[in-house]
C-alpha cells in the first residue's frame, strides 16, 4: 500500500493484503485486510505509531524510505499482538536510536513475545493521559484495556485531533480508498464481522471506550485494520447499537443434519416462529462460515443450536458453533438445543453445558429418536410458544 498523507506531516505507512482469507487462522476475511501504521513528523522529533506483521517487511520499509525516513526517534506500540508489533525487532535494528514508547503491560508482552531483553533500556513506559512532545505535535496516550487485550491503548495527536485506536473500530476490509465509505454495504458487513469476532466478547469495555472517544472528540480515527474514519462515522453509531445491553427481537437457528431428522425439526421450528411473526434466521452450519454466524448472533435475543448425534455426542460442527457462541459472548437472553439420535446419547446435554457459561436462560430442549413424530412436533410447538412469549417482553 502506497504511503498517503492524512494531514500535515502525518502519514499512513502500513501495508495491505488483498488476498488474505483467514485472520488468526480462524476469522474468514473474504475482502482481505490492511495492517495500518502511521508516521507523525513533528518539528523536532518523529514517531512511528505501530508496525505490522513480520512478512510485510519489504513493503513496510519501502514506505518509510519513500518518505526519506532515515532517522526515527520513537516507535509507539499501542498493542503487542504480532500483527501490530511483528516488525519491531527489525525496526530496532534499522533505527538503532529509536525508543519504544508503550505502557507497562504492553512492554512485558513485547519483551516476552519478541525476546527484547537486550533492548529493555530502549523502552519508555508511559501511563494514562501522559504526553510526549514531538515539537509542534504532541502525542497523548489513553490506556484502553480489553479492546481487546489488557495492554491496548490509544494514541492521540492533540493538535491535529487524530486518534489512533489500534484494533478498536477497525475492519478487515482491503480498499484503495484511505477513508471509510459509510454507504458501502460490503464495508459495513465487514465491520460487523470484525466487531463480532474481536470486540463482542468485551461489550462493556466497548461501551466505556466509545464514551472516551466522545470525550476526546477526534476529527479522524486511524484504526489498525481497514479504512480510516472521518468523524462522525456510521461505524461509531453501529458500535453503540451492537454493544447495547438489549438484544433485538431476533431468533437465530443454527443447525447441522445427517439423515434429515434434525433438518425437519429445524424447519418446523422456524416455520412456527414465522407464523407467530417472530423474526428468525436459519443457518446450515455446513454452508455458513464463522464470520457469518458471528455477525448473525450480535443482535439475537434467542439462539437455538440443532444437532444430530455421532456416536455418543453432538456433531463436531455443532460443537464448534456452540463453542464459538460461548467464546464471542453475545447479549443473548435465551438459548436452546434441539436434536435427534438413533440409539442413545448425551448430545443435547453436552451442548447445553458448553453454552451454560453465557448465563442466558436455557429453554427446555427437544431431543428425539429418529424422525420427528407427533410428540416431537408438540414439543417443538411448545418451544416456539415459549420463544414467542419471551420475545413479547423484549
Amino acid at each position: 500500500m502506497a504511503t498517503r498523507e492524512i494531514c500535515d506531516r502525518i502519514y499512513s505507512v502500513g501495508t495491505i493484503d488483498w488476498d488474505l482469507r483467514y485472520f488468526d487462522a480462524i476469522m474468514p476475511t473474504p475482502r482481505g485486510s490492511s495492517y495500518n501504521a502511521y508516521l507523525v513528523k513533528g518539528s523536532k522529533k518523529t514517531a512511528l505509531i505501530d508496525t505490522c506483521k513480520p512478512n510485510d517487511e519489504a513493503d513496510f520499509i519501502t514506505n518509510l524510505m519513500h518518505l526519506e525516513q532515515h532517522v526515527l526517534d520513537y516507535i509507539v506500540v499501542d498493542h503487542a499482538e504480532q500483527d501490530h508489533s511483528g516488525l519491531l525487532p527489525l525496526l530496532l535494528e534499522v533505527y538503532p536510536c529509536a525508543k519504544i514508547v508503550t505502557n507497562e503491560i504492553c512492554k512485558d508482552l513485547l519483551l516476552a513475545m519478541h525476546h527484547l531483553e537486550e533492548a529493555e533500556e530502549r523502552f519508555i513506559t508511559i501511563g494514562d493521559k501522559e504526553t510526549l512532545s514531538l515539537g509542534d505535535k504532541t502525542l497523548k496516550f489513553h490506556l484502553t484495556p480489553w479492546v481487546h487485550w489488557p495492554d491496548t491503548m490509544f494514541t492521540e495527536v492533540v493538535e491535529d485531533r487524530i486518534l489512533f485506536t489500534t484494533d478498536f473500530l477497525g475492519t478487515h476490509y482491503a480498499a484503495p480508498a484511505l477513508y471509510q465509505d459509510d454507504e458501502n454495504p460490503d464495508y459495513l458487513e465487514a465491520a460487523k464481522r470484525y466487531y463480532a469476532a474481536i470486540m463482542m466478547p468485551f461489550q462493556s469495555s466497548v461501551q466505556k471506550h466509545l464514551e472516551l472517544i466522545d470525550e476526546i472528540g477526534p476529527k479522524i480515527i486511524g484504526p489498525s485494520h481497514g479504512p480510516l474514519l472521518k468523524m462522525p462515522a456510521k461505524i461509531f453509531d453501529l458500535y453503540r447499537d451492537w454493544s447495547d445491553d438489549n438484544p433485538k427481537n431476533l431468533v437465530i437457528v443454527a443447525y447441522v443434519s445427517m439423515h434429515g431428522s434434525t433438518e425437519l425439526m429445524t424447519k418446523f421450528l422456524v416455520d412456527e416462529l414465522v407464523q407467530r411473526e417472530v423474526p428468525v434466521q436459519q443457518y446450515n452450519l455446513l454452508e455458513t462460515d464463522t464470520g457469518v454466524l458471528g455477525s448473525a448472533i450480535v443482535d439475537a435475543a434467542t439462539i437455538i443450536v440443532a444437532t444430530p448425534t455421532i456416536l455418543f455426542g453432538p456433531h463436531p460442527v455443532a460443537v464448534n458453533a456452540a463453542y464459538l457462541i460461548r467464546a464471542l459472548r453475545p447479549k443473548v437472553k435465551h438459548l436452546g438445543v434441539i436434536g435427534s439420535y438413533g440409539w442413545g446419547t448425551n448430545a443435547v446435554n453436552y451442548l447445553g453445558e458448553v453454552l451454560a457459561p453465557l448465563g442466558a436462560e436455557m429453554l427446555d430442549s427437544v431431543y428425539i429418536k429418529g424422525h420427528p413424530d407427533d410428540e416431537a412436533i408438540k414439543a417443538l410447538h411448545a418451544m416456539a410458544d415459549a420463544i414467542e412469549q419471551r420475545h413479547k417482553m423484549l
